[in-house]
């Protein structure tokens, strides 16, 4: 018995490890400090922006998709990003973010579904996000802690992939692409 427990609580540790050193929450915004094209919330969230995702439950497979309109505007350092979304399950939902450029490449962010501030770092070509939200009452109104990632790559695409955990579980995930609205060029 003791064996067995023993074995058993080296699995957790290992998993724990794993889960800590060798894993998306694993990153850190200094891993992308030398990375480019630079990161700006002023000019790369600015203007009509489309965003196409997916959202995985806890059990990996997709729970639904969604487009989002959104329209970033600033002011100085300040900011706001409207999102309107449409989901494939024929949901809709609006948020709007309000943006606040920090010092040292930080920044913070509030919404109507999100608790406190939203705690923002800005490095290379990458934003990464951490804050609560809570869920709506349809989805369970849940407070789960979420970290986001934003990549810019070359062309001005931006790929955000986000976790959403409940006491440290991970219970969704999205991965969504970002990018000037085109049919606002027209």
């Amino acid at each position: 018995m003791k064996l067995l427990t023993a074995l058993l609580a080296l699995f957790v540790l290992i998993m724990a490890a794993k889960s800590m050193f060798l894993s998306f929450r694993a990153q850190n915004p200094s891993d992308y400090a030398d990375t480019g094209p630079a990161f700006s919330l002023k000019t790369h969230l600015s203007g009509e922006i489309l965003a196409e995702g997916l959202i995985y439950g806890p059990t990996g497979k997709m729970t639904n998709s969604f487009v989002a309109r959104m329209i970033g505007e600033w002011d100085g350092d300040t900011g706001t990003l409207s999102e309107e979304f449409t989901y494939s399950n024929g949901k809709q939902q609006r948020r709007k973010w309000f943006l606040k450029l920090g010092e040292g490449n930080r920044f913070t962010a509030t919404a109507d579904d999100i608790v406190g501030e939203a705690q923002g770092t800005v490095s290379g070509s990458t934003i990464k996000m951490e804050y609560r939200i809570v869920l709506p009452d349809d989805a369970g109104g849940h407070t789960l802690t979420a970290t986001d990632w934003l990549y810019l790559t070359e062309n001005g695409t931006i790929m955000n992939k986000s976790e959403m955990r409940k006491f440290g579980i991970k219970v969704a995930e999205l991965i969504a692409t970002m990018r000037p609205n085109p049919e606002a060029r027209r």
